[in-house]
């Protein structure tokens, strides 16, 4: 079993906490973790981008020209692809960009996402992340006791509004609920920082998948 050093916001170790291998520390699968990771993001996408086809540009309704004895090419339309102003042939029209994904490679995904974390020592452990105050100094003193820098996500099991309050004005730091926890956050980010119930929450949700 894996262990990670249990620290205060003061940055003192407190003891060491054991952490279940099967979600921590197992064999990462690199395809499960990048098709999570673009279901996200093309989630994010509005999928709204539209061109007109030939039935939907203006003119059109009688043939410009005889078929035969003019010299020209023959036309049938004015809202032909091949002419100025005409329709866009195989435009882009709206559409979803989301994709199905199983259940079990979503999870695989996830455990991925937090073994390559603790692979990297990257995954800080505290025991709570209840900041005092508000302000965004408060968060900046915690990451120089803790001596990390680079994007930092901190995940917690409670709403801690001092906590979010203080780290939504830095554009380095963010914060969520263990509940929230997903594959693109955590891959974004350089160091993760979990209180101890957001830990044990998360190995609830996940011994047994």
């Amino acid at each position: 079993m894996a262990k990670v050093e249990l620290k205060n916001i003061k940055g003192e170790k407190l003891n060491d906490i054991t952490i279940s291998d099967s979600i921590w520390k197992i064999k990462t699968n690199d395809d499960c973790l990048k098709k999570m990771i673009r279901l996200q993001l093309n989630t994010t996408r509005q999928g709204t981008a539209k061109t007109k086809t030939r039935s939907e540009v203006s003119g059109g309704g009688r043939k410009p020209w005889k078929q035969k004895g003019t010299g020209r090419a023959r036309a049938g339309s004015n809202r032909s692809p091949i002419w100025r102003g005409g329709g866009v042939a195989l435009g882009v029209q709206p559409r979803d960009y989301t994709f199905k994904i199983n259940r079990k490679e979503r999870v695989l995904a996830l455990k991925s996402a937090l073994s390559y974390k603790l692979q990297d020592k990257a995954i800080i452990a505290v025991d709570n992340l209840n900041l005092s105050t508000l302000k965004t100094k408060e968060v900046k003193n915690l990451l120089e006791t803790l001596k990390i820098n680079g994007k930092v996500l901190f995940v917690t099991k409670e709403d801690c509004e001092n906590l979010y309050m203080a780290t939504r004005n830095l554009g380095y730091t963010y914060a969520i609920l263990a509940d929230e926890i997903n594959c693109y956050d955590i891959v974004n980010a350089d160091y993760v920082v979990c209180d101890e119930a957001a830990i044990n929450y998360i190995e609830e949700v996940l011994k047994n998948d």
